[in-house]
């Protein structure tokens, strides 16, 4: 092989992002970028790059690959001043897989690397005289090897290396890999880079530990870190869902140094990809090391929650136009399935991994559920841990159920990018024969089970389910109809000039907040808007915008040039078509707002759940009545803020933010309501009085 094959972490490369990423696999690439770019805490290493898979698929072992490795080893010797294979001072090497698609969990790793009967004493003495951690460390490389490479690892150190590097370029075309590939639409003939790198060692003592965490949910795209620790523990204990893991949570009680430079180096990472990441990482005596970043698997509904706010904080690079090409094809089909509460009861519950509610015939391994999805069944497949042996039955059931594991673990990574609900950890759930025990409660394979993957509860029997879009969903259809961010990245308004003084004569003025909410602007932006505006609008107020008397004028124009537009019999048909959900919503809030007692009205406290819960079970009907009203009677409504904004607070409604039904601080459902009806009267050329005598009349 004539072209460079290997390459140091820190290698400087001239080639743009793209090649990097075709040349040095994914992991290879965060690699090289955390620790060239970043300057992130990254143990020493090196990457053979896809092309040398490529070749050995292709023409078997090469000895270009020898003089690279020994040439590379050299370099990681001289940094960290221990020798592989030296039974003194030795230094022990991971050895693992990264293509340029992540495929997680479905290639090779293998750890300690370079560890033998005779050189345990040199490891032990390194770290304090720790037999017990030595040994541990020799029979994790025995388990690895056996499950890797298929066979105990030889004495000799270079052999060791030698043979899981194999293991890792033959698992390119391992079963699963190719069905993962197929599944995903990857390249078969792409390959995958290996990366070489200096041990570091989560098991050594009790300040020690591995993890992987994400920079978000990715389940519903909260901004907070999410993940799993274990303490004295190698990476493969956290994914392989084996484990009981503990919440990433818990760190900063127990490590708190450790737990303050791993927030560091995620918001770092973060920035640096503009995305949510997935990162692997080890601490080692107390010293945070980053062991891969990648973009992490995540729900639609967190995708497009991470793009929303991204996009909205005015300190990240990411713009909206940005935000929109990342996530616009899941906005049509971003609708999540929510259970509907009613009297079931929980067979019990585990940690929620994938949001949604799955239903379907319980099976417990993965070829039943390709069997039984493929009769037109819909399937929960139940595992103790999955395994990437399990990839199919896992893409075809609807949903995913495990005993073991954590929010990181194999099945709830899979779940996630997939879009499938999950629940993992169900410690409840035993294996039998023919189905699965709860409790002393057999439950038969073919049984049909329900899982809430937000709640992580089970239940027998199927679930009663409706579908909401999330407001972030909401906000940027908005985004995508209406002008998203210019060409250099400066925001720009979801509403035009005219739109905007529209929206303050409506009433004669406007909350601040409420501008920048339905405007999608920062303060600023909002600030260099009025400024042009300024005829129109008074924003001398550090609260509200008013209008001015010309404000006023220019509103009564803008609301004539529509009337003139459709004419004034339609314009009066339709605020007379209004006036029947005007009823309908008026009787809604006034419920809301006062309940009976003992006959008579009094405030309402908001103390009795139930009441309050039959008032919001009425928004919905009444939501899709007033979105057809709007589709009769023009496409897109009257103007394009009215159906937005209600979509966006009815989405709110529906996530649980009650006040939205009719808080007058914010852009509730009855503050755009009330300017939906000022503006249909104004419309149909007259005074409110006029109006509400015209509909007494009627």
């Amino acid at each position: 092989m004539s072209e460079a094959i290997a390459f140091m972490f820190d290698a400087p490369h001239a080639l743009s992002d793209a090649q990097r990423l075709e040349l040095l696999g994914g992991k290879g690439k965060s690699l090289s970028d955390m620790t060239r770019a970043m300057g992130l805490p990254v143990p020493p290493g090196f990457t053979l790059g896809t092309g040398a898979c490529r070749h050995y698929l292709r023409s078997g072992w090469s000895p270009a690959f020898d003089e690279a490795i020994e040439t590379h080893l050299a370099q990681i010797e001289a940094m960290l001043g221990r020798r592989f294979g030296d039974a003194i001072n030795p230094l022990l090497l991971s050895v693992r897989s990264g293509g340029a698609a992540s495929m997680p969990g479905m290639m090779d790793t293998v750890l300690n690397v370079g560890l033998n009967a005779d050189i345990v004493p040199g490891l032990a003495a390194r770290s304090g005289g720790d037999e017990d951690f030595a040994r541990d460390c020799l029979n994790r490389l025995h388990e690895s090897f056996a499950k890797s490479v298929g066979y105990a690892p030889p004495d000799a150190p270079h052999a060791q290396l030698r043979a899981a590097i194999e293991a890792v370029f033959q698992s390119w075309n391992s079963e699963r890999a190719k069905a993962y590939r197929r599944i995903e639409a990857i390249d078969d003939d792409a390959g995958t880079a290996v990366n070489i790198q200096a041990m570091v060692f989560g098991n050594r003592d009790a300040m020690s530990g591995t993890g992987v965490v994400f920079s978000r949910n990715p389940s519903d795209g909260e901004p907070r870190i999410f993940g799993d620790i274990l303490f004295q523990a190698q990476g493969e204990d956290v994914v392989s869902g084996a484990h009981q893991t503990i919440d990433i949570a818990q760190l900063p009680s127990r490590l708190p140094d450790a737990a303050a430079a791993l927030d560091r180096c995620l918001d770092a990472i973060e920035r640096h990809y503009r995305d949510l990441v997935d990162v692997e990482f080890t601490i080692e005596s107390g010293k945070l090391w980053i062991l891969q970043a990648r973009p992490g698997k995540r729900s639609p509904e967190a995708a497009i929650r991470i793009a929303h706010d991204m996009a909205l904080d005015p300190n990240f690079p990411l713009t909206r136009s940005e935000a929109l090409d990342r996530v616009g094809h899941l906005l049509g089909a971003a609708a999540r399935s929510r259970r509907i509460a009613g009297d079931e009861s929980a067979l019990g519950a585990g940690l929620g991994a994938s949001p949604g509610v799955a239903s379907g015939k319980l099976v417990t391994c993965a070829e039943r559920a390709v069997d039984l999805t493929a009769q037109g069944e819909a399937v929960i497949l139940a595992r103790p841990e999955t395994s990437p042996e399990d990839i199919e039955g896992i893409a075809a059931a609807a949903g995913l159920l495990t005993s073991r594991g954590g929010l990181a673990s194999h099945a709830a990574v899979v779940a996630r990018g997939w879009g499938k609900p999950a629940v993992v950890g169900w410690g409840a759930m035993q294996f039998v024969e023919g189905g699965i025990s709860v409790d002393d409660m057999r439950i038969d394979e073919g049984a049909i089970l329900s899982i809430d993957g937000e709640s992580g509860e089970i239940f027998a029997g199927a679930l009663a389910c409706e579908t909401h879009l999330t407001p972030e969903a909401v906000v940027m259809m908005g985004w995508r109809d209406g002008p998203a961010d210019g060409g250099g990245g400066a925001v720009q308004s979801a509403l035009s000039d005219d739109e905007l003084v529209l929206l303050v004569a409506l009433k004669g003025f406007c909350p601040r907040d409420a501008a920048i909410e339905i405007g999608r602007l920062d303060g600023d932006a909002l600030a260099a808007k009025l400024a042009g505006l300024d005829e129109f609008l008074d924003a001398s107020s550090p609260r509200f915008i008013k209008t001015t008397d010309a404000g006023k004028a220019r509103g009564d124009q803008i609301v004539a040039a529509h009337r003139d537009t459709m004419g004034l019999d339609a314009a009066r048909n339709r605020l007379a078509a209004f006036h029947i959900l005007n009823d309908d919503f008026k009787t809604l809030v006034t419920g809301w707002q006062m309940r009976p007692s003992d006959g008579a009205p009094v405030f309402n406290d908001h103390s009795d759940p139930d009441y309050d819960a039959s008032i919001l079970g009425r928004m919905p009907e009444l939501h899709r009545d007033t979105m057809a009203w709007l589709e009769a009677i023009e496409p897109r409504g009257p103007l394009p803020f009215f159906r937005t904004r209600l979509e966006a607070a009815f989405a709110r409604l529906q996530t649980g933010e009650a006040h939205y039904l009719a808080s007058p601080k914010i852009d509730s459902y009855h503050n755009i309501w009330f300017e939906l009806h000022e503006y249909l009267i104004r419309l149909a050329g007259m005074t409110r009085a006029e109006a509400e005598g015209r509909q007494e009349a009627g």
